[in-house]
């Protein structure tokens, strides 16, 4: 047979029986438009959230107390464990390869100023903050360098603070009370908006020491390390470790990098994707079965025109392909057609929710159509072989 033949052979099939076929298409077609939609979600929230969480750079490195490992040893020496101090952050500026360090303290308290007052966020930070994570003051100035134990009471608007309590006002040099206590407002931080849910904007920075004081702790909740880029990691994180177990006496804490942190979120983020793709996935496998219903009708059908085929002379394999050919430019069209769903879809839904991050790669699309032709190929492979394997003189008898 030739080619253009067995083209015009299929597609008279499926026109002949054009409403069963659209019908076939449109299951498949909800499938990978289900597929599609749901990925682009994923995929959308997976690059937003991987973008907000890398924005301060890849050359950060995070010091907890506590440890997450298990060592051997007496019971009894749990209790000597040594909270983070304001020292062990100045003992690692130290190191050559460090550019800044930051020991952070954060907690929720009134603040007031011009006769207003509000409950925000208060972080207790060091003078370097802003070079560990590339945000500055957009009117004044930061903290200073003071002296570590007790620093003058100065404190850092953000920007929605600043609007909160002072509108249109100068707010530099202006007194404001944080939980009973009085500071001076030396600057205002430019606005950064919301990251991953944390309104940055909505905050005021105070020196870690008077945070300290603020909250009643007696340690750090963390010291974040921003070291030279270029440099190898882990001969800072060595560094790190002799210096903090020198002043501890033993590994009583535990370093993360940016690097292992955004290795974990993303794998949580790509099982993320999978499951919602995997939710559409059940409808593709019902478009599936659907194909493979109606390819069993089409066989049953068409008895006699096998016997036909066959006693012209048509070989097995022959007639394999044409119900294959059927089965799988079915799916093809379904396909196609789901993926304009899908595709549109996500994109209308990016349009009507600004907020909802949405984003489908080229490769998603390009997987989506294959794997509607290969659910073609396989939900067509039995009927195909049952046609194939008809005697001819039976096939010919049956009316």
């Amino acid at each position: 047979m030739l080619l253009k033949d067995f083209i015009k052979l299929t597609l008279f099939s499926l026109i002949s029986h054009r409403m069963r076929s659209i019908l076939t298409a449109v299951g498949i077609a909800i499938g990978i438009a289900a597929v599609v939609l749901l990925t682009s979600i994923g995929e959308g929230l997976h690059q937003y959230v991987m973008g907000e969480f890398s924005q301060f750079g890849s050359n950060i490195i995070s010091v907890q107390p506590g440890t997450t490992q298990t060592h051997g040893g007496n019971v009894a020496a749990l209790s000597t464990t040594r909270p983070l101090a304001l020292e062990d952050g100045e003992a690692l500026k130290k190191i050559p390869q460090i550019v800044a360090v930051n020991s952070v303290v954060q907690g929720n308290a009134e603040v007031e100023g011009n006769a207003r007052q509000r409950r925000t966020t208060i972080y207790g930070v060091g003078p370097q903050s802003p070079i560990v994570f590339e945000f500055y003051p957009a009117i004044g100035k930061f903290l200073p360098d003071d002296n570590t134990a007790s620093p003058r009471p100065y404190a850092v608007l953000g920007s929605k603070v600043r609007d909160e309590l002072f509108g249109d006002i100068n707010p530099l040099g202006k007194l404001i009370r944080i939980g009973g206590n009085r500071f001076r407002v030396i600057g205002v931080m430019e606005s950064k908006g919301q990251i991953l849910g944390i309104d940055l904007d909505d905050s005021v920075n105070i020196p870690t020491a008077r945070a300290m004081e603020l909250f009643n702790r007696n340690g750090l909740m963390e010291i974040q390390v921003k070291y030279t880029p270029g440099a190898n990691v882990d001969e800072v994180i060595a560094s790190m470790k002799r210096v903090l177990i020198a002043k501890h006496g033993r590994e009583d804490f535990t370093i993360v990098t940016q690097d292992q942190m955004l290795e974990v979120l993303n794998s949580i983020l790509n099982v993320l994707t999978f499951a919602v793709g995997a939710l559409g996935g059940i409808s593709l496998f019902v478009g599936g079965i659907g194909v493979l219903t109606i390819m069993s009708i089409a066989v049953n059908e068409r008895v006699s025109e096998i016997g036909l085929f066959r006693a012209l002379g048509a070989p097995k394999n022959q007639i394999l392909l044409i119900f294959l050919g059927e089965a799988v430019l079915l799916s093809a069209l379904g396909g196609m057609f789901g993926l304009l769903l899908g595709v549109g879809g996500a994109q209308l839904l990016g349009f009507a929710i600004p907020a909802l991050p949405v984003y489908t790669p080229w490769s998603f699309v390009f997987f989506a159509e294959a794997t509607a032709i290969l659910i073609g190929l396989l939900a067509g492979v039995l009927p195909a072989r049952r046609a194939a394997n008809l005697d001819p003189i039976d096939a010919l008898r049956t009316e």
